[in-house]
């Protein structure tokens, strides 16, 4: 039985609809920091064994709830549990400026970048290469049902980068007038495929069509070090318009053949040998 202050964050993670899966994964590590403050012993230990499955299910397809579960070792020892816990916390804003470092060097004068859905990790690609005095334009799609695309027009807005949003059914339309796009993702798979919000497969494809690259940006937990792509559990989520029943997976699946590579804070990855 899980103590009522960890439960919360717990259902706070399942309720979240716009932040991805490094949100989650810090959220998760806030979890295990505050177990470890209430509990020790034996109670620690048995508490621990409850958190892990449950951080898991709260969405099982993404890596980095996986990785953080076995990045904090089961143990009765709180004090072990909360170093572990903030060293993942550490470990992660780390990585993220690096991956903005490494992939705004990608970005060259007047380019325009393509991107879908929210993350964290372009969004401090395209932080830097503004720091870095760069001048480009981002097109970002609204990212429907749950409109993630809004949430980073609200950044770009503040950090003063040009962009215009478009609907997610014209991504085909507006590839061709992009120079790259820049994704980020929510797991990647063993040989390589990217587990994306859906409609990241789509764009792979129209940019693969037009010739442009397309990068993906993902810190190194979000990397699933068993699963292959068939083995991802991709989960649905149903919902009604008017009196409509509406199914929607919130991934998709881009196979590593239309990456051209994974922006991580070890270096830019060809998939699938590199990683």
């Amino acid at each position: 039985m899980l103590p009522q202050e960890v439960r919360s964050i717990i259902e706070e993670m399942k309720a979240e609809r716009i932040m991805g899966a490094s949100y989650l994964a810090k959220k998760g590590a806030e979890a295990y920091l505050k177990l470890a403050g209430i509990l020790r012993g034996e109670k620690l230990l048995n508490a621990m064994k409850d958190l892990q499955k449950e951080i898991i299910m709260v969405n099982p397809t993404m890596a980095s709830l996986y990785n953080l579960t076995r990045f904090i070792p089961l143990t009765s020892d709180p004090e072990f549990v909360k170093l572990k816990a903030e060293e993942f916390i550490r470990l992660g804003e780390e990585a993220k400026r690096e991956i903005g470092n490494i992939g705004s060097e990608l970005i060259d004068e007047n380019e325009v970048v393509l991107t879908h859905s929210f993350s964290s990790a372009v969004l401090e690609i395209f932080r830097s290469a503004k720091m870095k005095g760069k001048h480009f334009r981002v097109i970002l799609t609204e990212s429907a049902p749950d409109y993630e695309g809004l949430a980073l027009a609200g950044e770009l807005e503040r950090l003063e980068i040009p962009f215009e949003i478009i609907t997610d059914a014209q991504i085909g339309i507006f590839a061709e007038r992009a120079t790259m796009a820049i994704v980020g993702a929510d797991n990647i798979t063993q040989d390589g495929a990217v587990i994306n919000k859906a409609g990241t497969y789509p764009l792979a494809l129209a940019c693969h069509d037009r010739g442009i690259p397309f990068y993906v940006a993902a810190e190194s937990f979000k990397i699933h070090p068993e699963l292959k792509s068939e083995e991802v559990e991709i989960v649905e989520r149903k919902f009604k318009r008017n009196h409509f029943l509406i199914r929607g997976y919130l991934f998709d699946v881009t196979p590593w053949k239309y990456v051209r590579g994974v922006i991580t804070e070890f270096g830019i990855l060809v998939p699938p040998k590199e990683i």
